[in-house]
């Protein structure tokens, strides 16, 4: 029998500052379809910082 794909996938954040790939987040696919965009701490800089999702 053939896999059902799934709806949700594990994706990487990286920091805008430094370009570093900090933290993964799981996702929903068919609910957020868009990237997301969240608020948080990079160790490199050692403040809080906007993180991007990439793939």
């Amino acid at each position: 029998m053939a896999k059902k794909k799934n709806a949700v996938e594990s994706v990487t954040l990286q920091c805008e500052g430094c370009k570093s790939r900090n933290y993964s987040k799981i996702k929903n696919k068919k609910k957020n379809t868009e990237k997301i965009e969240l608020k948080k701490y990079c160790r490199k800089e050692r403040k809080h910082t906007i993180h991007k999702e990439i793939k």
